[in-house]
């Protein structure tokens, strides 16, 4: 629907009794799409993991809410029924499912009993956004991630993105281990997916992406927080620069958050 939004309000979340997020607060509008960059360790993939409901993260305080519904409620399965979509850093490979029968699987989950996704419409879409993605055609019946290169793998969850058409989608280092040409086309696909019925999370380390899907926001993140947001020219500067400027008029000191999973 139009005008969808996703508030997260003072989130802190743990892992085995470490805080690693200490606060964060961040609104994000259908039709916004915002990146997240800051140095390793900071939360940035705990952020995603908390949101989509991975166990391994304690939210200790805080929430979050699509549309006015509070997401820490839901089961994992309910929050992607939702609309929100989350696309990893390492993809799981799932043996004996392939990526076809995931796909249709996913889109009949949320469109409802009685609403399904015709046959022929499906392979349709399906062959049209493979063909945008530059991908083979027989990925299709292929194992879901099973034996799939870190590009194939990127690729395919920028496929199912495109094909399940969700509310809002955190794409966590999406861009990682891409070569300039698998980057590109990525990219074209996320920016075929910009709308008012769309919100993005890109949560990145380079500049790079954001050659080539221009944010409407940027946000730096350290300690656990969000200490500083602003538009494009802000990712330009901390790739010219880095995050001593930042620290330094901040007053933050080196990073004490540790490492994420």
């Amino acid at each position: 629907m139009a005008g969808s939004v996703l508030t997260i309000k003072d989130l802190h979340v743990s892992i085995e009794e470490k805080e690693i997020l200490k606060g964060v607060d961040l609104e994000i509008k259908g039709g916004e799409i915002h990146a997240i960059m800051g140095p390793n360790g900071t939360g940035k993939s705990t952020l995603s993991s908390a949101i989509m409901g991975h166990p391994k993260y304690e939210v200790t305080k805080g929430n979050v809410t699509l549309d006015g519904k509070e997401v820490l409620e839901m089961e994992v399965d309910e929050r992607a029924r939702e609309g929100l979509f989350l696309a990893m850093q390492y993809p799981s490979e799932i043996s004996g499912v392939t990526n076809a029968d995931f796909l249709r699987s996913a889109i009949n989950s949320r469109r409802g009993e009685g609403n399904e996704i015709s046959l022929m419409k499906f392979i349709k879409e399906m062959d049209k956004k493979m063909d945008s993605l530059e991908m083979d055609p027989d990925m299709a019946q292929r194992y879901l991630n099973e034996g799939f290169s870190g590009g194939e793998k990127k690729r395919n969850e920028i496929l199912q993105l495109m094909m399940i058409q969700p509310k809002f989608a955190i794409l966590d280092e999406i861009d990682s281990g891409l070569d300039i040409d698998a980057l590109k086309v990525v990219a074209n696909g996320i920016n075929d997916m910009r709308g008012e019925n769309f919100g993005c999370l890109l949560i990145t380390h380079y500049q790079r992406l954001l050659d080539y899907i221009t944010p409407d926001f940027v946000h730096v993140m350290m300690q656990g927080r969000i200490v500083k947001s602003g538009g494009p020219e802000l990712a330009q500067r901390l790739e010219a620069e880095g995050y001593d400027w930042i620290k330094q008029e901040l007053g933050i000191e080196d990073e004490t958050v540790g490492q994420e999973a």
